[in-house]
């Protein structure tokens, strides 16, 4: 079944992506392509929601009887700030991006790190544990990767940042196996992560913190754009014999996360993936 079919009604229970822009969000397409796999009566939908609007939004869940919300930019601090409370991982990162309407009280979560990990073990087939790992950017992206790492057992998550401040709290994630270093020291580690825009449309004239040429074989190297679904310099270390990622599978597995959290159902990963795939045309 498409998720057009049996469209939404008065009695389909409601989720949506909230964010500023959201109509590029292919959030929406994967809810509504794992709902119909589901056989659920239920919809997910944009919500456009400017910085700043974040609280009358939220209030609105309960009364409107809206299960959840996929949170993007620029709101998922400030959402952290207006539920009624948060799970340990939103707590530790300071950003939800996931709202679960639990018997009208609004829950945080965030579910970016999991994301990460699960499609790179499916990517990949790395397991963390023991890795020497670096992580280049330390917004919020970048955190959830590495509070992540650090959870699933890495040996040492490395953060490359312009900003010191941002790069010592980022770090700080990852407790003691977690510092802040630079890319120089991107040839002698397992895992290497771009979580910064560079290479993203409109970001790619660029250049790489991380040249491609310091990468190779033995090393996993993901990059968190997804759109394009290669970039420049995940195509210029595959081609030194790196083996590469991109950001689709985050997305994909952070919104199958979701997903269970406002069902509790098993998601249908594989159906989210090909709808993801085909929207990318790849």
């Amino acid at each position: 079944m498409s998720p057009r079919e049996n469209w939404a009604s008065a009695s389909s229970t409601v989720v949506g992506v909230m964010g500023d822009p959201v109509r590029h969000s292919l959030s929406p397409l994967l809810h509504n392509t794992a709902f119909a796999a589901l056989g659920l009566d239920w919809v997910s939908v944009g919500f456009p929601v400017k910085e700043g609007g974040a609280p009358s939004a939220l209030a609105a869940l309960v009364p409107l009887g809206i299960a959840g919300l996929s949170v993007t930019m620029p709101h998922k601090r400030v959402v952290r700030a207006l539920v009624d409370e948060c799970t340990e991982v939103a707590g530790r990162l300071d950003a939800v991006n996931c709202v679960i309407n639990r018997d009208d009280r609004l829950v945080g979560d965030n579910t970016d790190g999991q994301g990460f990990l699960e499609a790179l073990g499916r990517g990949t087939g790395m397991d963390p544990r023991a890795r020497r790992c670096v992580v280049v950017g330390a917004g919020g992206a970048a955190r959830a990767v590495v509070l992540a790492l650090y959870e699933a057992g890495a040996g040492e998550v490395v953060v490359v940042a312009r900003r010191p401040e941002a790069a010592l709290a980022a770090a700080a994630l990852a407790g003691e196996v977690g510092r802040v270093g630079s890319a120089r020291e991107a040839p002698e580690c397992d895992l290497i992560v771009n979580a910064t825009p560079i290479g993203m449309v409109g970001h790619s004239k660029q250049p790489p913190v991380v040249p491609a040429e310091a990468l190779g074989p033995g090393q996993v190297v993901v990059d968190l754009i997804y759109e394009p679904a290669e970039t420049a310099w995940m195509a210029a270390a595959a081609r030194r014999g790196a083996t590469v990622l991109g950001g689709i599978g985050m997305l994909v597995h952070q919104a199958a996360a979701q997903l269970e959290r406002w069902t509790g159902l098993e998601p249908p990963v594989e159906a989210m993936w090909a709808a993801a795939t085909a929207a990318h045309g790849s």
